[in-house]
């Protein structure tokens, strides 16, 4: 499912790939998107480098919040 994600800018580590080993890197950064009904399953709504977006369990990535300017260097390269 692709979705209109520009202005979202919460990122992500993946720390677990249990079950998704080709579709999630560890340790790589990813964009997530707000997705309510998503959170309520304890999942997030995540953007690969394809630009497609889908779920995975929440517990598989740690939040991150960059600096500004890392962040801005961090989306502008992706």
């Amino acid at each position: 499912m692709t979705t209109d994600y520009q202005g979202s800018t919460e990122l992500v580590i993946c720390v677990r790939n249990d079950g998704y080993p080709a579709s999630l890197e560890r340790r790589k950064l990813y964009r997530i998107i707000p997705d309510a009904e998503a959170a309520r399953h304890n999942q997030l709504r995540v953007v690969d480098e394809s630009g497609e977006d889908y779920l995975y369990p929440e517990e598989f990535f740690v939040r991150v919040k960059l600096p500004e300017t890392v962040e801005r260097a961090v989306l502008e390269a992706a």
